[in-house]
């Protein structure tokens, strides 16, 4: 069996979280655990973009410079022509796996569990938007958040029972802005937004009661917005429902109940 590799990537934050004791193998000269040499580093928050060293000790990034000695670490990597980078965030993944019969995405069989998709693609941090809502956030962060070696983040879905598909995601009665962000609230580092979902009716009810959480939570919205029974208006969710900050996902996505986003003219509507 080949090892396995990413072509021409080389993403070092999810490959050196974990590191021995000190005292079991540097000796005196030695004043980092690793060295990874010569690669193309990016790194944006830094403004870092060309070749460099970058030294780790203990798990975290020492030292990023044009040259290291090699002889200073107990393991030098050469990274020439790939690129080095902190590892990657997805935004949108789908992460609350269970086994509980017809339940989708909230403790079901359709999600998947992190750590086997994203550490081995340079993903160290990974945002679960909607499969659970106030009601079992808990059970979330139990099985999953608490037991992943990835870093799981979550936005929770207006629906107090989460994404378990229908008839669960069309009842207007567990849509409640205010439990929602209650619960966001007892758990800022690990809620970072709210997720209305897959609802089919006229009403615009879903969108502003997911908006009126994010305003009681001071926190992001993410919209999966198509199969509305008439179609609702694009231009007015983006234009007047939505605010700065929040997110329109699955936006080229074909849906015959939706309008699309781009035109009969292959461009993309003047109002988006």
């Amino acid at each position: 069996m080949k090892p396995w590799k990413l072509p021409r990537l080389l993403f070092f934050v999810s490959v050196v979280a974990i590191s021995l004791p000190l005292e079991n193998y540097l000796s005196a000269q030695h004043r980092y655990d690793l060295l990874i040499r010569s690669g193309h580093v990016i790194d944006p928050r830094n403004e870092i973009d060309g070749e460099m060293d970058v030294a780790v000790l203990d798990g975290k990034i020492a030292q990023v410079s044009q040259e290291i000695p090699p002889e200073e670490a107990r393991r030098v990597v050469d990274a020439t022509g790939l690129i080095v980078a902190p590892g990657l965030i997805d935004i949108h993944v789908h992460a609350f796996y269970g086994t509980e019969p017809h339940s989708d995405y909230s403790d079901g069989f359709l999600a998947l569990p992190p750590d086997g998709f994203t550490l081995r693609s340079g993903v160290t941090t990974a945002v679960d938007t909607g499969g659970s809502g106030w009601r079992n956030f808990r059970r979330f962060k139990e099985n999953v958040i608490d037991r992943s070696q990835t870093r799981i983040l979550a936005m929770l879905n207006i629906v107090g029972a989460g994404m378990k598909g229908d008839p669960t995601e069309q009842d207007l009665n567990d849509m409640d802005p205010k439990l929602t962000a209650m619960m966001a609230r007892q758990f800022p580092e690990l809620i970072v937004g709210v997720k209305v979902a897959h609802y089919r009716g006229p009403e615009w009810d879903p969108v502003q009661r997911a908006v009126e959480a994010g305003g009681l939570a001071d926190l992001p919205v993410m919209v999966d917005f198509g199969r509305h029974i008439p179609p609702l208006s694009l231009q007015e969710l983006l234009l007047e429902r939505l605010r700065p900050g929040d997110i329109f996902t699955h936006a080229y996505a074909e849906i015959d109940e939706r309008e699309p986003i781009v035109g009969p003219d292959g461009r993309v509507r003047s109002f988006a």
